[in-house]
């Protein structure tokens, strides 16, 4: 069994596994997780990454298959999306529409090939899946494709001309002047995003502090005028003793500096957008 999945890349179909096994025995590998079903009528050993998965659907459908939209965005390194449901080009054989897959019909899409898969190229990719996303978490793709190193503002540009007239293209567009590839992260983006549209001065974004001795502090999201840094707190971060030790430790240096710290969370972003803009404001005007 182990040289079947050795001799094809760590995949095999169900008509090489049963040269090997009769289809009861190939069922109980299946149910005690010994072999894993990635696609239908295609095995692995182990649940395969993303280019796995992509070339286990080419070994199912037996034609090319091309990434696209999130399942693009995060084999070029800037899918912002949690979601497993892979999203690929028709391929031009029948595949039903699924919580793991969704088919798409996109013509004159130009395509490139990334971690040996061929996907959507970037900045399509990009502006394709901006357009169809809510303000923040489109500005966060839009950093994320900049910051990627994958396509720039031209190719963007470009791509956003190749889409014109499609849904949220409109949006994309006004967006694309704002995109900034010093973000780091998706929560930053939007947090940007929700002080943009609050009518909040742009902040300086990975602003360095260097504290009394000599230390250099970078924060999310500075007005050094007003001498005000706002941080985006992630629970993740907070899981443990010594992470939160760290945080107080950094949080008392930049206060010393005669900053003040406000922090981020994701309630301030996806519940309370106004309050946070109002609390923000009142900060830098109270600094002013």
């Amino acid at each position: 069994m182990h040289e079947v999945f050795a001799a094809n890349g760590g995949l095999a179909s169900r008509e090489q596994l049963l040269a090997t096994m009769n289809p009861k025995t190939l069922a109980r590998h299946v149910a005690a997780g010994a072999i894993v079903r990635v696609w239908h009528g295609v095995y692995a050993l182990v649940e395969p990454d993303l280019p796995g998965r992509l070339a286990a659907l080419e070994l199912s459908t037996g034609r090319p298959v091309v990434a696209c939209m999130h399942t693009a965005a995060t084999l070029y390194g800037f899918g912002n999306e949690d979601s497993v449901r892979m999203h690929v080009l028709d391929p031009g054989v029948r595949m039903r529409p699924s919580a793991s897959l969704m088919v798409h019909q996109r013509l004159g899409a130009p395509l490139k090939r990334v971690q040996g898969r061929l996907a959507t190229a970037p900045a399509w990719t990009a502006v394709e899946v901006a357009r169809t996303q809510w303000r923040p978490r489109a500005l966060a793709t839009l950093d994320a494709a900049l910051r990627s190193g994958t396509c720039d503002v031209g190719a963007t540009t470009a791509a956003l001309e190749e889409q014109k007239g499609r849904r949220g293209v409109v949006k994309a567009r006004e967006l694309l002047p704002l995109a900034d590839s010093r973000a780091e992260s998706p929560m930053e983006s939007m947090a940007r995003m929700v002080m943009i549209d609050g009518g909040l001065p742009l902040p300086e974004l990975q602003y360095e502090i260097v504290d009394v001795q000599g230390r250099v502090w970078r924060v999310d999201f500075a007005w050094p005028e007003q001498r005000v840094v706002a941080e985006y707190d992630s629970i993740a971060w907070h899981s443990g003793a010594t992470e939160m030790l760290a945080d107080r430790i950094r949080t008392a240096a930049i206060q010393d500096c005669r900053y003040t710290v406000v922090p981020i969370v994701a309630h301030d972003i996806f519940r309370d957008q106004w309050g946070f803009v109002a609390r923000m404001r009142s900060h830098l005007e109270r600094a002013a």
